[in-house]
């Protein structure tokens, strides 16, 4: 079974499975969704918890007779296994298969037994390797996704009704500003306005007050954006990531595959094949794939070609060949392109 962490509490409070695997890229809400699980487990009196770092050495044989053997005490027990590489290797990855076959052998309503592993975002590939698959059989997979940023608004708007209070749109999207990029910052801005705001309908002043600018970019966020035509959100990432001394090397480098694969898609599209094939073809996915669909409807061949001219100005303006400054040619490029 596979859930958003939106879907976890819901299936917790009606059963628990033997195994739950969390991958994902966004801390915050990693870690909000291992403390839920563990603490539905301890609500069914798992009282005893081991807990192994899969780090370079490890031991496997640890893990499973961790897993063969019963509780001390008699009780139940969380077995956590932490992956902070991704990869277990072969002896990991015959391990956590073998537990996951003995949980499915031994299937009850309410297992004795639970194994929570954590493990960053997986490439599609380790998505279909068979220790994960057996992951996903044993029990219940939860894919972490950082929180897109046009609902931002709506995920600060539901964390401050947690705490009794809420606020008007234009509010909602001031905070989402200030705090994009950064859930975990977001979660401590938030819980400040708890502190410090009364319960109720916050006004803009007294979030202004309250929250500091706790914005974290990348690169990928302002190549995003380009391609979407959303100017605004384009110049404030640049500006953020040229403030916080990111080299406009990498930038450039990411803006400009963008934009070759946006040439690539509207030859494709010109020659009679589908945006989906073109999309697949060109290995594009995830938000990318939203950005550069709506950019390719939008800009002609002409405009991406003298765009890509523009990035090669760039590129001799980062080398120092010609006199202009970089982070202003990135501002440029996206008014051409807005």
């Amino acid at each position: 079974m596979q859930l958003r962490p939106e879907q976890l509490e819901a299936h917790l409070a009606k059963s628990l499975a033997a195994f739950y695997s969390i991958h994902g890229d966004e801390p915050l809400l990693a870690i909000e969704a291992a403390d839920a699980v563990r603490a539905a487990a301890r609500r069914r009196g798992f009282d005893e918890r081991e807990v192994f770092y899969a780090e370079r050495g490890f031991d496997w044989s640890e893990l499973t007779h961790a897993g063969a053997s019963q509780s001390l005490f008699g009780g139940r027990k969380i077995i956590e296994l932490r992956l902070p590489g991704g990869k277990p290797g072969t002896q990991g990855a015959e391990a956590i298969a073998g537990l996951c076959q003995r949980a499915i052998r031994e299937r009850a309503a309410e297992p004795d037994m639970l194994f929570l592993v954590t493990l960053p975002r997986l490439e599609r590939s380790a998505q279909s390797s068979a220790w994960f698959s057996a992951l996903q059989a044993a029990g219940v997979v939860v894919d972490v996704y950082p929180v897109d940023r046009n609902k931002l608004p709506a995920w600060i708007g539901e964390r401050l009704s947690r705490q009794k209070q809420r606020a008007p749109r234009e509010v909602l999207e001031f905070l989402a500003e200030r705090v994009e990029g950064n859930l975990l910052a977001a979660h401590q801005e938030i819980q400040k306005l708890a502190l410090l705001a009364p319960a109720g309908e916050l006004n803009m002043a007294i979030v202004h007050e309250a929250v500091s600018r706790v914005a974290r970019y990348s690169v990928y966020d302002a190549s995003e954006a380009l391609m979407k035509g959303d100017l605004p959100r384009y110049v404030r990432v640049v500006e953020g990531l040229r403030g916080e001394g990111e080299p406009p090397t990498f930038l450039l480098w990411v803006i400009a595959e963008d934009l070759r694969a946006l040439g690539a898609l509207k030859t494709g599209l010109e020659s009679g094949q589908s945006v989906d094939a073109l999309l697949r073809e060109l290995r594009i996915w995830g938000p990318r794939q939203a950005a550069l669909k709506g950019s390719v409807r939008r800009l002609e061949q002409a405009r991406i070609e003298r765009a890509l001219l523009h990035a090669a100005q760039i590129d001799r303006a980062i080398k120092g060949l010609v006199r202009k400054d970089p982070w202003d040619e990135f501002i440029t490029l996206g008014l051409a392109l807005r």
